[in-house]
């Protein structure tokens, strides 16, 4: 699913990323509060969606290899999180879904679990 897709389906915001970042793919996505869970279980390449606005969740996509991410319930990262996304090249996105209608919004339009096998 491409971002701008998700940007469509989510009713979402580009907060940081320019519009060259809409034409990311994401075969899948994973949500998750907990940074390690995300470390532990997540396949590369995917999709973050969480509530976890802190410098901690672009850290853990750009470790993770993931290629943007979503925060839920219309939170809003501080001006140094959105920096260190544009450093890392991870494009953000903010919507009023909560987390849990929100991946069910992507499953819905076919978007997949990005499982570690």
């Amino acid at each position: 699913m491409l971002l701008e897709e998700v940007l469509e389906a989510l009713d979402g915001e580009l907060i940081s990323g320019g519009r060259a970042c809409l034409r990311t793919d994401f075969p899948a996505c994973f949500a998750a509060d907990l940074m390690s869970e995300v470390l532990a279980f997540c396949a590369p390449g995917a999709l973050l969606v969480t509530g976890l606005t802190s410098v901690q969740s672009v850290h853990t996509a750009d470790v993770a290899d993931l290629k943007g991410i979503v925060f839920v319930n219309n939170k809003r990262p501080a001006a140094e999180v959105l920096q260190l996304a544009a450093q890392r090249e991870i494009p953000v996105l903010a919507t009023g879904h909560t987390m849990f209608s929100a991946c069910g919004i992507l499953f819905g339009r076919g978007l997949k679990p990005a499982r570690k096998t």
